[in-house]
Formats: C-alpha cells, sequence, structure tokens
C-alpha cells in the first residue's frame, strides 16, 4: 500500500489541533509554536503533493478510497486534480501567515467579556478549520464533501463569536453583542444552504445510486445515467446555492461585512481567503461536473448576478468608513469575478477565475493583514481616526499600498493576470456582460485609493502621531506576502501549467468549446 500522501495532508493540522488544545494553559507560548509548527508541517506536505502532480496526467491523481459507510454507498474517497492542487496550497500557505499575524490576538484580557479567550483554543480552531478545509478540496465523494462543507462551520462560529475584533466602538458588552450577531448569522446563512444541499446530495444519490463522482461520471459516459432535465435542474439549484451563500454571491451576501467586521484580521483572512474558496471551487467541481445540462441552463441568470455582485460590492466598498468593512465589500466584488469566469464556460474565464481564487487570496491577506496591524496599534477600525500614517510608518504605508494595488490588479501583481483572463474569456462568449464587468475595475481603484489617501496621506493625525512601525514578526508576514503578489504577477506560470489541463477536463464536462474570433475575408 502505498503512502496515503493525502490523508496525511489533511490529518496534520487536524492532529496539530489536538496538540495545541492539549498544551497547558499557562504555557500560552509553547502554544503558538506547536500550531505554528504543525502548519508549516502541512505546507511541506502540500508541496510534496504540488511536486508529485502531473499536469498531463489523469484527471484525480494521488487518489485513496475507502469503504465508509457501506450501507449507503458512502466512501472515504480523496483525489487532487489541478484546481484543487491550486487551492490546497494556497491554503498551506496562507496558515502559516494567519497564526503569526495572530500572535498575540487571543492573549487573555482583564475585561469580564474577554475572560474566557484561551490562546491553546484560538490556535486549535484555526488549524481544525485548515484540515477541514483542505480535505474538502480532496473529497471526490459527495457525502464526505458536504460533511466537511458543514462541519468547517462550527470552529469558524466560535472564532467569529469568541474571538472578535477588540477595535469595536463601544462597550465591551456592546461588542460581545456584535460578535455574537455576526457569529449566528454567519452560521444561520450557511446551515441553510446546507440544509437544501443535503437533500440534493439524498436526491443525487436516488437518482445516481452513488456519491463518488468517478462512478457518476463513468455512469454517465457509457449511458448507464440519465437524468430527466427537469431533476437535474433541481439538484443543481440545490448545490448551487449552498455553494452561492459560501461565496457569497448577491443577494445572499449580508453575513459576510458582519463577519469580517468583527472577526479578528487573521480570522477574517480565514473567512474571505480561504473559507470561501470551498464556494467558488465547489462551483466548478461539483455544479459543473454533475451538472452540465443544468450550468448551461442556469449561465444567464448566474452571469446576471456576478455582474450584480462585481458592481454592488464595489459601490458599497466606496461609501464605507470602516476600513474591514470595505476590503469585505471589495471581496464580494471579487467573487463576483470569479463565478462570472467559472460561468462565462470559455478556458480563458475558468483559468482566470481559478487563478483570481489564488491570487484574491494571498492579495487579501496581504491588505487585511497589514490593515490588521494599524488597527491594533489605533484600536479603531474607523478612517476617519486616522491621516498621515506614512509620515511616521513609512514601512506599513508602504505594505499597505502595495497590499491595495493587488486589490484593484496593477498590472505586474499576481491578481492582473487572473482578473485580465476573467475578462478576456467573458468578453468571447458575453460581451456586453465583460464590458459591464469592467466597471468593477475603475470602482476598485476609486475605493483603494481613497482608502490610502484617507488613511496614509495628508496631516498626520494626533492620534497617530506616536504608531510604530511594522515590527519583525509583522514583517516576516508582509514581506513573503507581498513577494508572492510580485513573483506571480510576472511569473504564473507555476500555477497555469496546473490549472489548464484541469480546465480543459470542466470545459469537457460541460461540452463547451472556446469561440472561436471573427475573421472577416481579405477584399
Amino acid at each position: 500500500m502505498s503512502f496515503p500522501l493525502l490523508t496525511a495532508t489533511a490529518a496534520l493540522p487536524a492532529i496539530g489541533a489536538i496538540a495545541t488544545a492539549a498544551v497547558p494553559a499557562a504555557q500560552r507560548t509553547v502554544a503558538k509554536w506547536v500550531a505554528l509548527f504543525f502548519s508549516l508541517g502541512t505546507l511541506v506536505l502540500a508541496g510534496i503533493v504540488f511536486a508529485r502532480f502531473e499536469p498531463g496526467g489523469d484527471r484525480y491523481q494521488l487518489t485513496e478510497s475507502k469503504a465508509w459507510i457501506a450501507d449507503f454507498g458512502v466512501r472515504y474517497e480523496l483525489g487532487v486534480d489541478g484546481i484543487g492542487v491550486a487551492l490546497l496550497g494556497l491554503t498551506a500557505l496562507l496558515i502559516p501567515f494567519v497564526i503569526v499575524a495572530g500572535w498575540h490576538d487571543a492573549d487573555p484580557l482583564e475585561t469580564k467579556s474577554s475572560r474566557w479567550r484561551p490562546t491553546q483554543g484560538f490556535f486549535a480552531l484555526i488549524l481544525m478549520v485548515e484540515a477541514m478545509v483542505i480535505l474538502s478540496f480532496l473529497a471526490t465523494d459527495v457525502f464526505l464533501f458536504y460533511i466537511l462543507f458543514e462541519a468547517m462551520l462550527i470552529p469558524m462560529y466560535f472564532l467569529i463569536g469568541g474571538f472578535g475584533d477588540r477595535a469595536h466602538a463601544g462597550s465591551d458588552e456592546n461588542a460581545a453583542k456584535q460578535r455574537s450577531y455576526a457569529a449566528v448569522k454567519f452560521l444561520l446563512y450557511n446551515l441553510a444552504g446546507g440544509l437544501i444541499m443535503l437533500a440534493a446530495v439524498i436526491g443525487l444519490y436516488v437518482v445516481a445510486g452513488s456519491f463518488s463522482l468517478s462512478e457518476i461520471a463513468a455512469a454517465r459516459a457509457d449511458g448507464t445515467l440519465e437524468m430527466a432535465t427537469s431533476t437535474e435542474r433541481w439538484l443543481f439549484l440545490g448545490f448551487f446555492l449552498a455553494f452561492a451563500i459560501k461565496a457569497p454571491l448577491w443577494p445572499l451576501h449580508t453575513w459576510l461585512p458582519n463577519a469580517m467586521g468583527e472577526a479578528t484580521a487573521p480570522v477574517a483572512v480565514l473567512i474571505t481567503a480561504i473559507v470561501d474558496k470551498v464556494g467558488t471551487f465547489a462551483m466548478l467541481r461539483f455544479c459543473l461536473g454533475l451538472f452540465p445540462e443544468a450550468s448551461k441552463w442556469a449561465t444567464p441568470v448566474v452571469i446576471a448576478l456576478a455582474l450584480v455582485s462585481i458592481v454592488y460590492g464595489a459601490l458599497l466598498a466606496v461609501g464605507q468608513r470602516d476600513i474591514k468593512r470595505l476590503i469585505a465589500y471589495a471581496s464580494i466584488s471579487h467573487f463576483g469575478f470569479i463565478i462570472l469566469g467559472i460561468f462565462a464556460m470559455t478556458s480563458q474565464g475558468q483559468s482566470g477565475a481559478t487563478l483570481y481564487m489564488v491570487n484574491h487570496g494571498i492579495s487579501t491577506a496581504a491588505l487585511l493583514l497589514v490593515a490588521g496591524f494599524l488597527i491594533t496599534r489605533r484600536g479603531s477600525r474607523l478612517i476617519a481616526d486616522y491621516g498621515g500614517v506614512q509620515k511616521v510608518a513609512p514601512v506599513l504605508a508602504g505594505t499597505f499600498l502595495i497590499g491595495g494595488l493587488a486589490t484593484l490588479s496593477l498590472p505586474g501583481l499576481a491578481p492582473f493576470v487572473s482578473e485580465f483572463l476573467v475578462l478576456v474569456g467573458t468578453f468571447s462568449a458575453y460581451p456586453v456582460a465583460g464590458i459591464i464587468a469592467t466597471s468593477g475595475i475603475v470602482l476598485a481603484a476609486v475605493y483603494v485609493l481613497v482608502l490610502y489617501q484617507r488613511t496614509m496621506t495628508g496631516p498626520v493625525n494626533e492620534s497617530v502621531r506616536t504608531m510604530p512601525d511594522l515590527k519583525a514578526r509583522e514583517l516576516v508576514v508582509a514581506v513573503p506576502l507581498i513577494a508572492l503578489l510580485l513573483l506571480l504577477g510576472v511569473f504564473p506560470k507555476p500555477l497555469t501549467e496546473v490549472v489548464n489541463p484541469a480546465v480543459k477536463h470542466t470545459m469537457s464536462d460541460v461540452q463547451k468549446k472556446d469561440p472561436q474570433p471573427e475573421v472577416e475575408a481579405a477584399k
């Protein structure tokens, strides 16, 4: 039996979560180092998976399959494709930065409302989320994916509600109420989508007789599985609704600004840069893979919703007074680009959407974590409480600027490549949609540059006059992320090589080909 590399990669952070939680209460620093050690070990295993993955090989590689709930046809099946391996790498890469950035976020406070902040619990929950997200990118059994899709809500609920942002205007009691509201809203929205998805998962088993993606694909290929048009469409809607909430897609997005605003900056990164990618990833793997005809049927409506997300999210970001809520609405706009690229049904669009998932994760992590350092120093999330920061903390201001420029997809930084591919792929199939989507680029420039101007330039606000610049631990977080944005901006080939073959498989699932350009004959 070969070594179960995929299982080991997902199991290591789960073991790390148990080990971190078991550290004695007084040994908070030890708990942090234990969590960081296991996150780095997971990154090493993810690197081995990436190295062993063959872009031109089988669709699912390093596969594992064991009987789990045999009476119901549920199997423990894992396999990684090009899209999954890219997102596996993103998750394993970001978690160590999340841990280092949140090094002091769960240290006990003197106030009564914060007495229950165990450092061990904070970092154990982060590692548990990592384990579930990684396993969801690897699961090729629909029921196994569903279990993970729902289970990751539990640690996220406690991370949002129990370890909220300390830079909250008002009393500790009011802050606790706001955190509780955000956590419950996050949980209810996602649970509602998950329950609808459960009905669709059961319906899929009734129709297909299996939860295995490979078995369903084989049955469809040899003609033994035929779904009625209405059945396929209802099942698609059940899956898509759950993924659209997780993504999030307008009008199912309203939980995200609350959750990101009330969570600590590292947990906010966990939400939007990692956990939410499960939704867009699942659209590619399950919606398009299992229900190709229904996906094509729903495309016009999904594209319209994606365009609304792009414009609506960007417009609301422009008008925000809260730094973290601005970044949250910007992420809603960016997820609109990702979903637009997926449902444009072109190879450029889907390759761009996958790259966008990775690049958005890195750029949002860079901007949000540096913003977290800024907020921690001042103790406020309000933009109006800042001004002239670049004069007293130039390195902080510089890293904040680069993160912001990446968010608006400046050429030379990683998100530009992905956004360009999404727009090219969309325009070739849906020119009007491509034109409307470009307005998101203009609005992104507005909200990023206005944010930078109001916080970093102008006269020095008295409250930031003694603000210290980034320290060594914070530079360890910011500098590598910025280096990655620069590297992938000029050399995206390592990602495109693994993503493009997987996109060809997805295009084959929906039986779509790229539109051919119209060339007028020479007269």
